[in-house]
Protein backbone atom coordinates (compact mmCIF):
# COMPACT_ATOMS: atom_id res chain seq x y z
CA UNK A 1 0.00 0.00 0.00
CA UNK A 2 1.64 3.39 -0.98
CA UNK A 3 2.38 5.57 1.52
CA UNK A 4 2.28 9.22 2.42
CA UNK A 5 6.23 10.28 3.04
CA UNK A 6 8.28 13.75 3.85
CA UNK A 7 11.81 13.55 2.83
CA UNK A 8 14.15 16.73 3.99
CA UNK A 9 17.08 17.51 1.92
CA UNK A 10 15.17 15.46 -0.78
CA UNK A 11 16.39 17.80 -4.09
CA UNK A 12 20.39 16.65 -2.18
CA UNK A 13 22.58 13.84 -3.25
CA UNK A 14 21.26 11.25 -1.23
CA UNK A 15 17.50 12.47 -0.86
CA UNK A 16 17.08 12.60 -4.10
CA UNK A 17 18.10 9.32 -5.41
CA UNK A 18 15.56 8.34 -2.28
CA UNK A 19 12.96 10.40 -3.74
CA UNK A 20 13.50 8.47 -7.24
CA UNK A 21 13.45 4.82 -5.74
CA UNK A 22 10.04 5.33 -3.59
CA UNK A 23 8.05 7.34 -6.26
CA UNK A 24 9.07 4.43 -8.47
CA UNK A 25 7.43 1.92 -5.68
CA UNK A 26 4.43 4.34 -5.95
CA UNK A 27 4.80 6.02 -2.82
CA UNK A 28 3.28 9.43 -2.16
CA UNK A 29 6.06 11.74 -1.81
CA UNK A 30 6.66 15.58 -0.15
CA UNK A 31 9.98 17.01 -0.65
CA UNK A 32 11.02 19.84 1.90
CA UNK A 33 14.21 21.75 0.63
CA UNK A 34 15.28 25.23 1.13
CA UNK A 35 18.07 25.07 -1.96
CA UNK A 36 20.95 26.19 0.10
CA UNK A 37 23.82 28.07 -0.99
CA UNK A 38 26.18 25.57 0.32
CA UNK A 39 26.72 24.06 -3.21
CA UNK A 40 25.28 25.74 -6.74
CA UNK A 41 21.57 25.64 -5.97
CA UNK A 42 21.26 24.74 -9.48
CA UNK A 43 22.30 21.29 -8.75
CA UNK A 44 20.13 20.77 -6.61
CA UNK A 45 17.00 21.65 -9.42
CA UNK A 46 18.64 19.61 -12.16
CA UNK A 47 18.45 16.48 -9.07
CA UNK A 48 14.47 17.40 -8.70
CA UNK A 49 13.34 18.18 -11.91
CA UNK A 50 12.36 14.83 -13.17
CA UNK A 51 9.95 14.53 -10.27
CA UNK A 52 8.48 18.17 -10.97
CA UNK A 53 5.66 16.98 -13.47
CA UNK A 54 5.04 13.26 -11.11
CA UNK A 55 1.23 12.86 -9.70
CA UNK A 56 2.61 11.36 -6.24
CA UNK A 57 5.39 14.29 -5.86
CA UNK A 58 5.02 17.94 -3.83
CA UNK A 59 8.44 20.46 -3.17
CA UNK A 60 7.81 22.56 -0.42
CA UNK A 61 10.90 25.28 -0.30
CA UNK A 62 11.32 26.25 2.96
CA UNK A 63 13.85 25.91 5.85
CA UNK A 64 13.64 23.34 8.75
CA UNK A 65 14.53 25.59 11.24
CA UNK A 66 10.93 27.73 10.06
CA UNK A 67 9.01 26.15 12.95
CA UNK A 68 5.79 27.87 11.64
CA UNK A 69 5.67 26.18 8.13
CA UNK A 70 6.95 23.32 9.16
CA UNK A 71 4.23 22.90 11.80
CA UNK A 72 1.46 23.98 8.84
CA UNK A 73 3.01 21.22 6.34
CA UNK A 74 3.13 18.28 8.52
CA UNK A 75 -0.93 19.42 9.66
CA UNK A 76 -1.80 19.88 6.25
CA UNK A 77 -0.27 17.07 4.29
CA UNK A 78 -0.80 14.09 7.33
CA UNK A 79 2.35 12.33 6.65
CA UNK A 80 2.48 8.18 7.70
CA UNK A 81 6.46 8.65 7.61
CA UNK A 82 9.62 11.31 7.68
CA UNK A 83 12.93 10.59 5.92
CA UNK A 84 15.11 13.93 7.87
CA UNK A 85 18.16 14.03 5.62
CA UNK A 86 18.32 17.98 5.29
CA UNK A 87 21.25 19.08 7.84
CA UNK A 88 24.69 21.35 7.01
CA UNK A 89 26.78 18.73 6.08
CA UNK A 90 30.75 18.69 5.87
CA UNK A 91 33.21 18.52 8.85
CA UNK A 92 35.85 21.23 7.86
CA UNK A 93 33.01 23.82 7.18
CA UNK A 94 31.80 23.37 10.85
CA UNK A 95 34.60 24.32 12.30
CA UNK A 96 34.28 27.73 10.17
CA UNK A 97 30.79 28.26 11.75
CA UNK A 98 29.55 25.89 14.39
CA UNK A 99 27.13 27.99 15.38
CA UNK A 100 24.82 27.54 11.74
CA UNK A 101 25.72 24.19 12.27
CA UNK A 102 24.33 23.51 15.40
CA UNK A 103 20.96 26.11 14.53
CA UNK A 104 20.08 23.38 11.48
CA UNK A 105 21.19 20.18 12.50
CA UNK A 106 19.58 20.52 16.12
CA UNK A 107 17.02 23.53 15.57
CA UNK A 108 15.83 21.92 12.60
CA UNK A 109 15.96 18.64 14.11
CA UNK A 110 13.64 19.69 16.97
CA UNK A 111 11.12 21.13 14.89
CA UNK A 112 10.54 18.52 13.19
CA UNK A 113 10.86 15.94 15.96
CA UNK A 114 7.93 18.18 17.41
CA UNK A 115 5.79 17.95 14.00
CA UNK A 116 5.86 14.30 14.23
CA UNK A 117 5.04 14.45 18.14
CA UNK A 118 1.97 17.45 17.19
CA UNK A 119 0.55 15.22 14.22
CA UNK A 120 1.16 11.51 15.54
CA UNK A 121 3.75 10.60 12.82
CA UNK A 122 5.03 6.86 13.76
CA UNK A 123 8.01 6.23 11.32
CA UNK A 124 11.28 8.07 11.48
CA UNK A 125 14.55 7.62 9.95
CA UNK A 126 17.44 10.00 10.73
CA UNK A 127 20.52 10.47 8.85
CA UNK A 128 23.36 10.50 10.88
CA UNK A 129 27.21 10.13 10.11
CA UNK A 130 30.21 7.94 10.70
CA UNK A 131 32.30 10.81 11.90
CA UNK A 132 30.23 10.38 15.34
CA UNK A 133 33.07 8.06 15.91
CA UNK A 134 35.91 10.55 15.90
CA UNK A 135 39.33 8.66 16.10
CA UNK A 136 38.15 6.26 17.90
CA UNK A 137 41.46 3.51 17.91
CA UNK A 138 39.17 0.26 17.98
CA UNK A 139 38.28 -1.04 14.11
CA UNK A 140 35.83 -1.92 12.64
CA UNK A 141 33.14 1.09 14.11
CA UNK A 142 30.44 -0.86 16.32
CA UNK A 143 27.22 0.76 16.90
CA UNK A 144 28.11 -0.42 20.67
CA UNK A 145 31.36 1.78 20.61
CA UNK A 146 31.27 5.41 22.97
CA UNK A 147 31.06 8.14 20.58
CA UNK A 148 31.46 10.62 23.20
CA UNK A 149 34.35 12.40 21.91
CA UNK A 150 33.13 13.92 18.63
CA UNK A 151 36.11 16.26 16.94
CA UNK A 152 34.05 18.51 14.78
CA UNK A 153 30.95 20.64 15.38
CA UNK A 154 28.87 18.36 12.51
CA UNK A 155 29.83 15.08 14.11
CA UNK A 156 28.63 16.69 17.50
CA UNK A 157 25.22 17.79 15.98
CA UNK A 158 24.95 14.23 14.39
CA UNK A 159 25.48 12.64 17.95
CA UNK A 160 22.71 15.05 19.37
CA UNK A 161 20.79 14.71 16.65
CA UNK A 162 20.57 10.80 17.48
CA UNK A 163 19.99 11.59 21.02
CA UNK A 164 16.67 13.65 20.37
CA UNK A 165 15.64 11.71 18.15
CA UNK A 166 15.81 8.79 20.99
CA UNK A 167 13.80 10.91 23.55
CA UNK A 168 11.13 10.91 21.37
CA UNK A 169 10.72 7.42 20.83
CA UNK A 170 10.85 7.01 24.44
CA UNK A 171 8.37 9.49 25.20
CA UNK A 172 6.01 9.42 22.13
CA UNK A 173 6.56 5.78 20.62
CA UNK A 174 7.63 6.93 17.43
CA UNK A 175 9.60 3.66 15.16
CA UNK A 176 13.23 5.47 15.02
CA UNK A 177 16.29 4.62 13.36
CA UNK A 178 19.79 6.64 13.04
CA UNK A 179 21.46 5.84 10.21
CA UNK A 180 25.23 6.08 10.63
CA UNK A 181 26.59 6.41 6.97
CA UNK A 182 29.98 6.30 5.58
CA UNK A 183 31.23 8.48 2.80
CA UNK A 184 28.75 8.00 0.42
CA UNK A 185 29.51 8.44 -3.45
CA UNK A 186 27.76 8.11 -6.90
CA UNK A 187 25.91 10.36 -9.53
CA UNK A 188 24.82 13.63 -8.14
CA UNK A 189 27.57 13.40 -5.47
CA UNK A 190 27.88 16.72 -3.78
CA UNK A 191 30.95 19.04 -5.71
CA UNK A 192 32.95 19.54 -2.89
CA UNK A 193 33.58 15.93 -1.47
CA UNK A 194 36.72 14.14 -2.51
CA UNK A 195 35.77 11.39 -5.13
CA UNK A 196 33.71 14.56 -7.19
CA UNK A 197 36.31 17.01 -6.47
CA UNK A 198 39.42 14.40 -7.70
CA UNK A 199 38.27 13.20 -10.43
CA UNK A 200 36.80 17.00 -11.61
CA UNK A 201 40.44 18.17 -10.76
CA UNK A 202 42.52 15.47 -11.91
CA UNK A 203 40.09 15.51 -15.29
CA UNK A 204 40.53 19.24 -16.22
CA UNK A 205 44.47 18.84 -15.13
CA UNK A 206 44.05 20.81 -11.84
CA UNK A 207 45.87 20.81 -8.84
CA UNK A 208 44.44 18.45 -5.80
CA UNK A 209 45.66 18.83 -1.85
CA UNK A 210 46.39 15.79 -0.48
CA UNK A 211 46.16 16.09 3.10
CA UNK A 212 48.59 14.15 5.37
CA UNK A 213 50.45 11.13 3.87
CA UNK A 214 47.78 9.31 1.89
CA UNK A 215 47.61 6.71 4.54
CA UNK A 216 44.02 7.92 5.90
CA UNK A 217 41.59 5.43 5.41
CA UNK A 218 38.06 5.75 4.43
CA UNK A 219 35.01 3.07 4.16
CA UNK A 220 33.56 4.24 0.41
CA UNK A 221 29.91 3.60 -0.12
CA UNK A 222 28.03 3.64 -3.19
CA UNK A 223 24.88 5.82 -2.62
CA UNK A 224 22.68 2.53 -4.09
CA UNK A 225 23.82 0.87 -1.31
CA UNK A 226 22.69 3.77 1.00
CA UNK A 227 19.47 4.07 -0.21
CA UNK A 228 19.15 0.10 0.31
CA UNK A 229 19.68 0.80 3.27
CA UNK A 230 17.81 3.62 4.04
CA UNK A 231 14.86 1.72 2.42
CA UNK A 232 15.02 -1.16 4.70
CA UNK A 233 14.55 0.60 7.61
CA UNK A 234 10.70 1.24 6.59
CA UNK A 235 9.52 -2.40 7.09
CA UNK A 236 12.00 -3.81 9.53
CA UNK A 237 11.08 -4.48 12.60
CA UNK A 238 12.44 -2.41 15.55
CA UNK A 239 11.58 0.29 18.59
CA UNK A 240 14.86 2.76 18.40
CA UNK A 241 17.86 1.54 16.68
CA UNK A 242 21.15 3.30 15.70
CA UNK A 243 22.63 1.14 12.53
CA UNK A 244 26.12 1.64 10.31
CA UNK A 245 25.45 1.52 6.67
CA UNK A 246 28.83 1.03 4.93
CA UNK A 247 30.30 -1.24 2.98
CA UNK A 248 33.22 -2.63 5.45
CA UNK A 249 35.65 -2.09 3.50
CA UNK A 250 38.30 0.36 3.81
CA UNK A 251 40.87 2.15 0.98
CA UNK A 252 43.53 4.64 1.34
CA UNK A 253 43.46 8.22 0.24
CA UNK A 254 46.74 7.92 -2.17
CA UNK A 255 45.11 4.16 -3.50
CA UNK A 256 42.10 6.10 -4.18
CA UNK A 257 43.72 8.92 -5.88
CA UNK A 258 45.56 6.35 -7.87
CA UNK A 259 42.26 4.69 -8.95
CA UNK A 260 40.90 7.38 -10.38
CA UNK A 261 44.19 8.42 -12.45
CA UNK A 262 43.74 5.13 -14.29
CA UNK A 263 39.88 5.39 -14.99
CA UNK A 264 40.69 8.86 -16.34
CA UNK A 265 43.84 8.03 -17.88
CA UNK A 266 45.92 11.43 -16.70
CA UNK A 267 48.43 12.22 -14.03
CA UNK A 268 46.66 13.79 -10.89
CA UNK A 269 48.87 17.19 -9.96
CA UNK A 270 49.03 16.63 -6.15
CA UNK A 271 50.09 19.17 -3.59
CA UNK A 272 50.88 17.51 -0.35
CA UNK A 273 49.26 19.43 3.09
CA UNK A 274 49.21 18.70 6.76
CA UNK A 275 46.24 17.12 8.09
CA UNK A 276 43.08 19.23 8.88
CA UNK A 277 41.41 19.59 11.86
CA UNK A 278 38.52 17.63 12.62
CA UNK A 279 39.58 15.21 10.04
CA UNK A 280 39.59 11.35 11.51
CA UNK A 281 42.19 8.81 10.48
CA UNK A 282 39.98 6.21 9.50
CA UNK A 283 36.31 5.34 9.28
CA UNK A 284 35.57 1.42 9.15
CA UNK A 285 32.00 0.15 9.82
CA UNK A 286 31.07 -2.77 11.64
CA UNK A 287 27.62 -3.78 9.18
CA UNK A 288 26.97 -7.04 11.20
CA UNK A 289 23.42 -5.40 13.05
CA UNK A 290 22.18 -3.81 9.66
CA UNK A 291 22.49 -7.10 8.21
CA UNK A 292 21.25 -8.54 11.03
CA UNK A 293 17.94 -6.36 11.05
CA UNK A 294 17.85 -4.85 7.57
CA UNK A 295 19.55 -7.65 5.72
CA UNK A 296 21.17 -4.90 4.49
CA UNK A 297 23.82 -6.29 2.10
CA UNK A 298 26.06 -3.62 0.25
CA UNK A 299 26.82 -4.82 -3.36
CA UNK A 300 28.66 -2.44 -5.08
CA UNK A 301 32.88 -2.22 -5.06
CA UNK A 302 34.88 1.07 -4.74
CA UNK A 303 36.24 -0.11 -8.82
CA UNK A 304 32.35 -0.39 -9.92
CA UNK A 305 31.48 1.89 -7.65
CA UNK A 306 33.83 4.29 -9.35
CA UNK A 307 33.33 3.83 -12.85
CA UNK A 308 29.80 4.32 -12.26
CA UNK A 309 30.65 7.72 -11.33
CA UNK A 310 33.28 8.85 -13.63
CA UNK A 311 31.08 7.63 -16.25
CA UNK A 312 28.18 10.01 -14.57
CA UNK A 313 30.77 13.01 -14.39
CA UNK A 314 31.97 12.57 -17.82
CA UNK A 315 28.47 12.71 -18.98
CA UNK A 316 27.57 15.81 -16.86
CA UNK A 317 30.58 17.66 -16.55
CA UNK A 318 29.48 21.64 -17.49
Amino acid sequence: MPNFICITGGAGFIGSHVTERLLAEGHKITVIDNFNDFYDPAIKRKNIEPFLAHENFRLFETDIRNKIEIEAIFAKQKFDELIHLAAMAGVRPSIEDPVLYNDINLIGTMNLLEACRKNDIKKLIFASSSSVYGNNKKVPFSELDPVDNPISPYASTKKSGELMVYTYHHLYNIKSACLRFFTVYGPKQRPEMAIHLFTDKIYNGQEIQMFGDGASMRDYTFVEDIVDGILSCRTAEYGYEVFNLGRSDTIKLAELISKIETKLGKKANIKRLKLQPGDVDKTFADISKAKKILQYNPKVSIDEGLDTFIDWYIKNKG
